[in-house]
């Protein structure tokens, strides 16, 4: 029986998420309701009302893969299979890619299923650093040093969550080299994809390498979360005859409601998306001057994609500390980099959202009476 540890970073937003009125570590962009989905698109609220609630296809919804698939370069619909979330298709994938006793490198810190559904497998890990001095930039030549005969997959993200690093086409195709060199999986977590605004957008793995394995969702850059809907796209058509034959053994197959609401958001995808990164934009500028009157307590690395920063604390008593006083005093949640397992110092703050503003300006209310005069 798999043995899986608690997963920190779930854990903490199931005690705070849904009582804590000022969420700043969100990871997800602004939401929209039903009714203005419906609205983007003629004739949607009827093709909602009409939809029969029975089982969908496992491997999702053809009208929906359809979509999915206009997103990349080099793949069909038959490249495309859906889960019920981007968690699914990770705990999914790991199983299919890697065996007990299989070695795999992973990019670090980041979010625990990656790595902590591999070890749960058996597999030996190898965390590939990101060196905050270099901009949060993993150094390649770590992987020479590595990857062995029992490496069976590199794990990467970009757009990274928690620290906003975007990897460029160099380090791409470097990381793509190295694993058709030595036979590996490359599995690419890109679902902050669509939120660079301060670089240009590599390919997906899936279109630059024919073991490349793209993860993809409504969640994070389109802010759907609640849809549920996740993907992977690969043009390795064993890998996902196998991923389709393990769905059987959790969700089968995906919501109908969700997967037509989403071919309708992924359809209005640029409308959705301008929207959003216009709200980054805006809540990154207040970020930078805050982070510049706040100097003395804080300092970060500007990220440059996604709505997530990982900014250092240089307080006394530590970060989890911090955060937990902030929470109760003011009612903001800042998200500890503890939650990564990384450290006691860093923490993760989320600015994709409308109300970060005001959140912002509680966190720096509570900075002014804990640190008066600085």
């Amino acid at each position: 029986m798999m043995k899986i540890n608690d997963f920190k970073l779930e854990r903490y937003f199931s005690a705070y998420e849904f009582t804590a009125p000022y969420l700043l570590c969100s990871s997800d962009c602004e939401s929209f309701t039903v009714a203005e989905i419906l609205a983007l698109e003629e004739g949607a609220a009827g093709k909602l009302y009409d939809l029969r609630l029975g089982y969908t296809e496992t491997m999702g919804d053809p009208g929906l893969r359809d979509e999915i698939a206009g997103l990349y370069q080099t793949v069909s619909s038959d490249d495309i299979i859906v889960f019920a979330g981007a968690a699914e298709g990770i705990f999914i994938a790991m199983n299919v890619l890697l065996e007990k006793g299989d070695h795999a490198v992973v990019q670090y810190p980041c979010y625990q299923s990656l790595f902590e559904v591999t070890e749960a497998i058996g597999c030996e890990v190898s965390r590939w650093p990101m060196r905050e001095e270099k901009s949060w930039e993993p150094d390649i030549s770590f992987l020479d040093r590595c990857i062995n005969d029992r490496t069976r997959a590199i794990i990467i993200n970009s757009p990274h969550n928690p620290t906003g690093y975007h990897m460029q086409q160099g380090m791409l195709m470097q990381i793509v080299e190295k694993a058709r060199e030595n036979n590996c999986i490359l599995f690419s977590d890109e679902v902050y994809r669509d939120l660079e605004y301060n670089a240009a957008r590599p390919p997906a793995a899936c279109d630059c390498y024919e073991n490349g394995v793209s993860l993809g969702v409504m969640s994070k850059s389109l802010g759907l979360a609640g849809l549920r809907i996740g993907w992977i796209a690969c043009r390795n058509r064993k890998l996902l005859k196998r991923m389709a034959s393990f769905k059987d053994y959790t969700t089968i197959c995906c919501s109908a409601p969700s997967e037509l609401l989403s071919a309708i958001a992924l359809r209005q995808r640029p409308v959705i998306l301008q929207r959003n990164l216009s709200i980054i934009r805006a809540n990154l500028s207040l970020l930078r001057s805050f982070f510049d009157r706040c100097s003395f307590l804080f300092s970060w690395v500007e990220p440059a994609a996604g709505p997530v920063a990982f900014p250092a604390f240089s307080g006394t008593g530590g970060v989890e500390a911090f955060c937990s006083e902030l929470m109760q005093q003011k009612g903001v949640l800042l998200l500890p980099g503890t939650c990564y397992g990384y450290d006691d110092r860093h923490f993760r703050i989320g600015f994709g959202r409308r109300n970060m503003p005001e959140a912002l300006s509680r966190l720096e209310e509570f900075i002014d009476d804990r640190f008066p005069g600085s």
